[in-house]
């Protein structure tokens, strides 16, 4: 919607490196969504699993600046040394370097108990520290770690992936779920150092259930495959979509078409949106 709004163009990406939770059937079903909603694109769909050389390619920019290290922590070590007191200008849960300064020996014994190290960032001895502006957030700011540019199965990191494809799909504006402000910043970070454009955000809040927790598979049906085999119509999930955005009331019929014309971004809400039970229920 706020891409038609703007008479923009509106893309889809299958942000699926994850090879163990991405499928063909996944992805088929999330565009058939997306379809039964009334919702179309204006581009062929880009898959991050068919552009690794673009990402390769950016990494190799980044090693040729001398901005990279290898990194042979466990997640276990990961966590126990970004939770360990750091010093006032490191913030809580921030990778401290551990890695950074690694002689030749600490290395080679890595190697040799059968480690393969992952590729991060060197984002300097003291923390950085980003500010972005959000459109629907505000200001933001954050300290940048040393972050993960290529895992250790050789697969590259999220971070460093969407950065090559927005600035590659010329992606002007960026929505999302709040989830994913934290790592806005560290975006930024890589933004500037591979001479990458920085879009516009728009960072929505979550939607709750009932209980005041993230809507999740505990709460019942939550994909539109599921609600339409318990009886549901896509317009019925549609208006749900639209109340939590301050675009329609409940019970009211509308459509994509209706909800641009009625898009204003003043109306989209800054707190997360609590699914109440018997909307819940007249869907399920």
């Amino acid at each position: 919607m706020s891409a038609r709004a703007q008479s923009l163009r509106f893309i889809v990406r299958m942000e699926d490196l994850d090879r163990v939770t991405s499928s063909p059937v996944h992805e088929s079903a999330q565009l058939r969504a997306l379809e039964l909603l009334g919702l179309d694109w204006d581009a062929a769909v880009v898959r991050q699993s068919d552009r690794f050389a673009l990402y390769d390619a950016a990494i190799g920019q980044l090693v040729e600046q001398g901005r990279t290290y290898d990194c042979y922590c466990t997640r276990r070590e990961i966590r126990e040394a970004s939770s360990a007191p750091q010093g006032a200008r490191t913030a809580e849960g921030v990778y401290p370097g551990t890695c950074r300064t690694l002689s030749r020996r600490q290395r080679a014994d890595f190697v040799a108990q059968g480690r393969q190290p992952a590729l991060r960032l060197d984002a300097g001895n003291a923390t950085v520290v980003i500010e972005i502006v959000d459109d629907i957030v505000g200001p933001y700011a954050a300290a940048i770690d040393d972050v993960v540019l290529r895992r250790n199965d050789r697969v590259p990191a999220y971070n460093l992936a969407v950065v090559v494809d927005d600035a590659a799909q010329g992606v002007a504006e960026v929505v999302r779920g709040d989830d994913l402000l934290s790592s806005t910043p560290r975006q930024v970070m890589l933004q500037r150092l591979l001479a990458r454009p920085t879009p516009r955000y728009r960072h929505i809040p979550m939607v709750l259930g009932a209980d005041g927790v993230r809507l999740a598979k505990r709460h019942g049906a939550t994909t539109l495959t599921q609600l339409t085999a318990l009886g549901a119509e896509p317009p019925q999930v549609l208006t749900i979509l639209a109340v939590s955005l301050g675009l329609a009331e409940i019970g009211e019929r509308v459509t994509p078409q209706l909800l641009v014309s009625r898009f204003e971004l003043a109306a989209l809400p800054s707190e997360p949106w609590v699914l109440p039970l018997n909307l819940q229920r007249s869907v399920t």
